[in-house]
C-alpha cells in the first residue's frame, strides 16, 4: 500500500500518514549529476522579500534533469533505478546510453529497472510509456507528460506527481491538448513531450499532521491581513475584526481566492481555446 496511516501514538501521528514511495528503486543519487541548491528564503537580489513564506527546511542537493532530451537522439537509454527526488513532487529515473553517459528525467507511471527507452525529434519512435518525441509523431488521443510550450525550450507542463496531458487532435501547426486543470489550448505541434502519466500518483493523498512537518518543506507560517495594521495590509487595521467589505486579498491587493492573474495580452493567452474552470467558484478564469 503506497500511503500507510500508522497507530495514533501522538497527535501529531493521529492525522498524518506517510507515502512509502513504492516506485523507487535506488536509494542514492548520482553524484555527477547533483549540485547545490542555495536558498533564497523568497527574497530577489535586493534582500527584498517577493514570495512570502518561504525559509528553514532541510538541506537539499538539486538533480539535474534532463527536460530537453534532444542531445541524445536516436541513442536507446536503459533505465537504471526510479529514485526519490525532495525538489518535486514526482520521481526521477536515471538513464544511462551506451556509451555511458547518464541523464535524469521525470518518471512516468509504469516504468521499470531495465527497460529501453528511445526520443527523437525528426520522426516517430516507439509509442512506449517513457518515450519521447515531438507532438506531430504522437499518436491522437495517447496522454503525454513533460510538454514543451515552445519548441527546444523544454518541458513547462505536467511535471509534477500524477499530472498528463491528453493530445485531442492535430491541426496545421498545432496540436490541441486537454491538460489537468481542464484548460484546453493549442501547443505548436514541432514541441516535445514524453508518453505516459507522471509517477508517485499517491503524492496528494498523504497528509502531513502537523506543523513541524511544513518547516521541514521550507514553509513558515503567514500572519493573517485582518491581523495586521492598516499600512502593512489591505484588510489590516480598525476597531475589531473587519474586512473592509472586500474579497480576500495579499498584501499587494490581488485576489487570493479566485482572481485572475493571467495577462491577457500575452501570445500564450491566445492559444488557449477553452479556459480552466475555478475548482472554488466553478467560474471560467
Amino acid at each position: 500500500m503506497p500511503i500507510r496511516i500508522y497507530k495514533p501514538t501522538s497527535a501529531g501521528r493521529r492525522n498524518a500518514s506517510v507515502n512509502l514511495h513504492a516506485e523507487v528503486t535506488k536509494f542514492t543519487s548520482e553524484k555527477s549529476l547533483t549540485g547545490p541548491l542555495p536558498k533564497t528564503s523568497g527574497r530577489n537580489h535586493h534582500g527584498k522579500i517577493t514570495v512570502r513564506g518561504r525559509g528553514g527546511g532541510a538541506k537539499r542537493q538539486y538533480r539535474m534533469i534532463d527536460f530537453r532530451r534532444n542531445d541524445r537522439d536516436g541513442q536507446v537509454a536503459t533505465v537504471v533505478g526510479v529514485e526519490y527526488d525532495p525538489n518535486r513532487s514526482s520521481h526521477i529515473a536515471l538513464l544511462q546510453y551506451a556509451d555511458g553517459v547518464k541523464r535524469y528525467i521525470i518518471a512516468p507511471v509504469g516504468l521499470k529497472t531495465g527497460e529501453k527507452l528511445d526520443s527523437s525529434g525528426t520522426g516517430p519512435v516507439d509509442p512506449k510509456v517513457g518515450n519521447n518525441m515531438r507532438l506531430r509523431d504522437i499518436p491522437t488521443g495517447l496522454d503525454v507528460h513533460s510538454v514543451e510550450m515552445q519548441p527546444g525550450r523544454g518541458a513547462q507542463m505536467c511535471r509534477s506527481a500524477g499530472t498528463y496531458a491528453r493530445l485531442l487532435n492535430k491541426e496545421g501547426d498545432y496540436a490541441t491538448l486537454q491538460l489537468p486543470s481542464g484548460e484546453v489550448r493549442k501547443i505548436h505541434i514541432d514541441c516535445r513531450a514524453t508518453l505516459g502519466q507522471t509517477g508517485n500518483i499517491d503524492h496528494q493523498n498523504r497528509r502531513l499532521g502537523k506543523a513541524g512537518l511544513n518547516r521541514h518543506l521550507g514553509v513558515r507560517p503567514i500572519t493573517r491581513g485582518v491581523a495586521k495594521s492598516h499600512n502593512a495590509h489591505p484588510l489590516g487595521g480598525g476597531s475589531g475584526r473587519s474586512k473592509g467589505n472586500r474579497p480576500p486579498v495579499g498584501p499587494s491587493g490581488v485576489e487570493a481566492k479566485g482572481g485572475n492573474t493571467r495577462d491577457p495580452k500575452k501570445h500564450s493567452s491566445k492559444l488557449i481555446i477553452r479556459r480552466r474552470v475555478s475548482k472554488r467558484y466553478g467560474q471560467k478564469h
